[in-house]
């Protein structure tokens, strides 16, 4: 695995990132830095993530809660909403070699692939990191045929009013989120951040689709591949993350699903380890040595209890500052289904519960920022954190 090697060149490059990007104390990460960070939302164009605001208000696939994920639609109503970063987007190779935004490989859910008779027989059953999956997937696609469907809502039941925009938009290439990240800096006046995220990158490289390489390749064609550029990469799998950091300097985040579960490049390789191995002092110590921070699934950072209420708030925040990380944790939905018991407010599948309140109690555990679908809530529950 040559972890000695990749441990070494971590470490270089966290001493060039060290000071600069989490303040010598770390005031920056604890609660002591939100309000002077809040307020420093659009200086240093060029300052790398010491320039976002804290806590950050991250519009997760764009600004899902309003419009189908992962479309130009919806990146474009996170920034109007005051998203800080956009995550555009989750990356998909297609069968000619080219990144896409699509949350999954298999696109049956967010697509009108199913009304398109000519890719009736593209149908199959693969096994997706040990999950058997049917349905339609982007590596059997050219980019111009995927570019013949148009997105639909991923979660209708929960969003019914999004359904109202099926059919709008296409399916973003990576390269055309480059330009248009470009194209709004440009127009607003403030840099745009994006946080893509390879997925299932050990799947696609058995199929010699690596995603880690067209990845950089197109960051260094477009000057996005160094120390401060506005570009936030993330994967589930630490290796990933491992082989990011060898081809290029930007802040690079380690995904962390439950603590029970092992990401996928671990189960492939036989290393025992899980979730919650990564997130003891030892394990974020390593990811320290090649990360710059951490996105926990929200229940890593305050346990629920059967009933779904939330328990008892964990080490890991503390854990995380204390070897330099931060932690941009996920997802925050303003619907009740998604929020814990106690916010919930009635029955219905659609309704939104005490969303500001569940922000509240996350930020006060001093993360750095959230996923949320709703950034315009985020940027609310902010204010309200900061000035309150």
């Amino acid at each position: 695995m040559g972890s000695q090697d990749e441990h070494t060149d971590g470490t270089g490059r966290r001493a060039l990132l060290g000071a600069a990007m989490f303040g010598a104390g770390g005031a920056v990460l604890g609660l002591s830095g939100t309000a002077s960070a809040a307020g420093a939302g659009s200086a240093g164009h060029g300052g790398g993530l010491k320039s976002l605001p804290v806590p950050t208000v991250i519009g997760h696939r764009g600004a899902s809660g309003y419009r189908p994920e992962h479309t130009f639609g919806s990146y474009q109503l996170a920034l109007d909403l005051g998203a800080d970063i956009v995550e555009a987007g989750d990356l998909v190779p297609t069968r000619d070699g080219h990144l896409v935004c699509r949350h999954e490989p298999e696109i049956g859910g967010t697509t009108n692939v199913g009304d398109h008779p000519e890719f009736a027989g593209r149908r199959t059953t693969k096994v997706l990191d040990g999950v058997s999956t049917t349905g339609w997937f982007t590596e059997d696609f050219t980019l111009a045929e995927l570019k013949t469907l148009r997105a639909i809502e991923r979660i209708p039941a929960n969003r019914p009013h999004n359904t109202l925009y099926n059919g709008r938009w296409d399916i973003p290439t990576f390269e055309e989120v480059l330009k248009w990240q470009d194209e709004q800096t440009r127009k607003r006046g403030k840099q745009v951040w994006i946080y893509p995220e390879t997925k299932h990158p050990t799947y696609f490289r058995k199929l010699g689709l690596g995603l880690e390489e067209r990845v950089a390749k197109l960051l260094h064609q477009h000057g996005k591949d160094k120390r401060n550029s506005p570009v936030i990469l993330q994967s589930f799998e630490p290796t990933s993350i491992q082989r990011l950091n060898k081809l290029v300097d930007n802040p690079l985040v380690v995904l962390l699903s439950a603590a029970s579960t092992r990401p996928w490049d671990f189960v492939e390789k036989g290393d025992p380890r899980t979730v919650a191995d990564l997130i003891t002092p030892k394990g974020l110590r390593e990811i320290a040595g090649y990360a710059q921070g951490i996105g926990p699934t929200l229940d890593l950072v305050i346990t629920k209890k059967a009933d779904g209420s939330l328990d008892k708030e964990t080490t890991l925040v503390a854990d995380a500052h204390k070897v330099g990380l931060i932690l941009h944790p996920y997802t925050m939905r303003n619907e009740n289904p998604f929020l814990p018991a106690e916010y919930r407010r009635g029955t219905d599948a659609d309704a939104y519960g005490d969303a500001f309140a569940a922000f509240k109690r996350y930020f006060a555990t001093g993360i750095d920022g959230v996923f949320t679908d709703n950034a315009d809530t985020g940027v609310l529950a902010r204010a309200d954190f900061v000035n309150g």
